[in-house]
């Protein structure tokens, strides 16, 4: 479930404690959680609604100003409607894996073995990660076109190393997180 930055900044606030959602199949479960750039959320319930449900309370509580400004927004699109209570649990534990400007024997071993998972279908992880290191900054569609992927195709990519703590998000592009430029030396090294 992507979650626009007006969405995260009212979740952190505490202003938003419910995402609206019309879902073919839903995306996250009662009981889960969602890392995203703000930290993780716990997802408390997700529950179908009908529209008539939807009430000016529960509008502003999902980051609207109006139940009609909640529909507008949910117009045209197909799929079951959900609510989602969810509220912020802490921090986004990447922040601290991008950190790690060293990596012991142990942790560049690990980290190569989950590399080698990623490359089983397709070699990509290290060619993405040289690319990044090459051009910070740069548009992902930009990036993508080097590699001869579609950008949604790449972008998916790059959330997997990140996960890893190996790649930050710019406001524009992405660089290697000081965990990623040591494991990329250590590749390197061979």
């Amino acid at each position: 479930m992507l979650l626009d930055r007006q969405t995260l900044a009212g979740i952190t606030e505490g202003r938003i404690t419910v995402v609206l959602r019309r879902w073919r199949r839903p995306r996250v479960r009662s009981g889960g959680s969602l890392t995203t750039a703000i930290g993780v959320l716990a997802i408390e319930t997700v529950e179908p609604i009908s529209e008539a449900e939807i009430d000016d309370e529960q509008a502003k509580a999902a980051g609207f100003a109006s139940r009609d400004a909640a529909l507008a927004s949910l117009a045209g699109r197909e799929g079951e409607l959900c609510r989602i209570r969810l509220h912020l649990a802490g921090p986004d534990p990447r922040l601290a894996l991008r950190e790690m400007a060293e990596l012991s024997d142990d942790e560049a071993t690990a980290l190569t073995g989950q590399l080698a998972r990623l490359d089983a279908r397709r070699s990509w992880t290290g060619a993405t990660l040289a690319l990044i290191a090459a051009h910070p900054g740069r548009r992902a569609p930009e990036l993508a076109a080097l590699l001869g992927l579609e950008t949604r195709a790449f972008k998916q990519d790059v959330r997997k190393l990140k996960a890893l703590g190996l790649t930050e998000n710019l406001e524009v592009g992405y660089r290697l997180s000081p965990r990623g430029q040591a494991l990329l030396s250590r590749l390197a090294a061979g």
